[in-house]
C-alpha cells in the first residue's frame, strides 16, 4: 500500500507534502522530521539577546517552535518540542545561551512552546497556514498560549508579583514576536503557494 504525499488539501500540513512509498518510510520520515525539528529549535535558541533586568533573554527558539509546530502539525510538533525539552532536562546544552536543565525561571516559555505547537499545528490542519492573514492569527494565538504558561512559572519561579512578571516576561518581547510574526506570515503561505496548495 501507497503512503505517497497526498495532494496539498484540507487537513494536510506542508510535512505531509514529503514523499513516503510505504508506512514504514513514512514513520521514517516523521522521525525524522521530529528530530529536525528539535534540532532547529536548538539551534534557534543560541540565537540569544540578554534582556536587562529579566532573567529571560530574546532568543529565535519560539520562532522555530511555533514554526515547527504548524510545519509538521500538531502531533508531530509536539513530539518534535517534547524531544527538544526532554533531550534539554538531560544535559544537552541547547536551551537558550547553551544552557539545559529545568530550574532556569525561563523554563515555563519551553513547557509553553510544547502546547503552543500543539495548537498551531492543529490551526495548520485547518488551513491556518495558508493565507498571510490566517497565519497572522496561529502566530498570535501560539505566542499567546506561551505567555500564559511562560510569565506565571517566572512569577513564581523568581518570586514575582503578577505585575512585574509581565514587565519582565511579556512586554520587552512583543516588538520582537511581531518581527517573528511577520516572517511567518510570508513564510509559510508562500511555502504553500510553491507547493501549488494555496486556498
Amino acid at each position: 500500500m501507497s503512503t505517497a504525499a497526498p495532494a496539498a488539501s484540507a487537513g494536510t500540513v506542508l510535512a505531509d507534502l514529503l514523499p513516503a512509498s510505504s508506512a514504514a518510510r513514512a514513520r521514517l520520515r516523521d522521525a525524522a522530521l521530529i528530530a529536525g525539528g528539535a534540532g532547529l529549535t536548538g539551534l534557534a535558541a543560541q540565537l540569544s539577546v540578554p534582556v536587562p533586568g529579566s532573567p529571560v533573554p530574546v532568543t529565535g527558539q519560539t520562532f522555530a517552535a511555533l514554526l515547527v509546530g504548524t510545519a509538521l502539525g500538531a502531533r508531530r510538533g509536539f513530539a518534535s518540542l517534547l524531544l527538544y525539552a526532554v533531550a534539554g532536562v538531560a544535559g544537552l546544552p541547547w536551551f537558550a545561551g547553551g544552557s539545559s536543565g529545568w530550574s532556569m525561571p525561563s523554563f515555563g516559555y519551553i513547557l509553553g512552546m510544547l502546547a503552543a505547537s500543539a495548537v498551531v499545528g492543529a490551526l495548520a490542519r485547518r488551513g491556518g497556514d495558508r493565507t498571510v492573514l490566517r497565519m497572522a492569527g496561529v502566530m498570535v494565538l501560539g505566542s499567546a498560549v506561551i505567555y500564559a504558561i511562560g510569565v506565571p512559572y517566572l512569577a513564581h519561579s523568581a518570586h514575582l508579583s503578577a505585575s512585574r512578571a509581565v514587565a519582565l516576561g511579556l512586554r520587552p518581547y512583543l516588538l520582537g514576536d511581531a518581527i517573528k510574526a511577520a516572517l511567518a506570515m510570508t513564510a509559510l503561505p508562500a511555502a504553500w503557494k510553491l507547493a501549488g496548495g494555496r486556498d
